[in-house]
């Protein structure tokens, strides 16, 4: 029930407008990381580890305490909902890659250019259309497994403090978790950790992908080209649903002003614009049949139960 109408919530309001918690616990985690940085005297990889364990555990852990303060009233019922909503970000992915899709199929290169570089990290300046679409492809298919399919599964397991270590190891991932100098040695723990939660929920993402479309094509995809990415949970998934939907992505990519060549990614054409809206669709639908399966191993429990 818990997720279930936190995901209602998500459909109808979308992300707060506002500001959202996650902004402020980026700006935390970058306040912490400057001090660690230059007060402790541990190594690069230790003092990345000890910024990621106060960044993450104090939040996970006083909310797990003060849940356990107000487990019999209503009002725990509210915050976990509340909580699950602000940990999702469907429907705000599904938005951020329609207003990229919008300006892109009306051959409005530099709007589609500003709106992608609202999502990724990788740069925006000179893309041309073909590298707009992989990109928003590419980002809606990864970030349905950490903004949806992960913040559920964990939300299943451990309530509402499961998707909220879940979401906040993997924005600090997000954050920290690039093979560069600065952030190699740094965020290495950052980058396990969310390699180790997002293990079985990119699984389920994939698996879902691959059954809402070309099944063949995507598991040929995941067997052959996965082991190539260099994120064990992102290859998986853009295989998959690059598989699904009979597209390709990667190619040639921009990062930090140092230009990479990501491992091929799926079959046929490379995605174009009309590909971003069969994502999202695709996204939408496996959300869909995760729910469903989780109702059902519920049921199945309960009645177990009652047995």
């Amino acid at each position: 029930m818990l997720f279930s109408a936190a995901l209602v919530l998500d459909k109808v309001l979308g992300e707060p407008r506002v500001f959202h918690p996650l902004v402020g616990f980026g700006r935390l985690a970058k306040y912490l990381e400057n001090v660690y940085r230059e007060k402790c005297r541990s190594s690069t990889k230790m003092k990345g580890f000890f910024t990621w364990c106060c960044a993450v555990l104090p939040l996970v852990f006083g909310y797990w305490l003060i849940s356990i303060s107000i487990s019999f009233s209503p009002l725990k019922w509210a915050a976990d909902v509340l909580l699950v909503y602000l940990c999702l970000g469907g429907k705000s992915l599904v938005q951020h890659a329609m207003a990229i899709y919008y300006p892109l199929h009306q051959g409005d290169l530099a709007g589609a250019r500003n709106a992608v570089q609202m999502i990724v990290s990788r740069d925006a300046s000179e893309m041309d259309q073909e590298q707009i679409s992989i990109a928003a492809v590419e980002s809606v298919l990864e970030n349905g497994n950490d903004a949806v399919i992960g913040v559920l599964f964990w939300t299943l397991l451990f309530g509402a403090p499961g998707a909220l270590l879940f979401r906040l190891v993997n924005t600090l991932d997000a954050m920290w978790g690039y093979k560069n100098e600065k952030y190699l040695e740094f965020g290495f723990f950052a980058a396990k950790a969310d390699d180790l939660l997002g293990y079985l929920p990119a699984r389920m993402t994939a698996f879902g992908y691959a059954m809402l479309g070309n099944a063949h094509l995507a598991i040929q995809c995941i067997s052959r080209q996965a082991k190539l990415c260099s994120s064990p949970n992102g290859g998986v998934v853009m295989c998959s649903g690059a598989g699904a939907l009979e597209i390709q992505l990667g190619g040639r990519v921009c990062y930090h002003g140092v230009w990479q060549q990501k491992p091929p990614m799926g079959v046929g054409c490379f995605a174009t614009s009309k590909d971003i809206a069969k994502a999202c669709s695709l996204l939408n639908k496996t959300t869909l049949l995760w729910v469903v399966v989780m109702w059902l191993v519920i049921v199945w429990l309960l009645v177990g139960v009652g047995y």
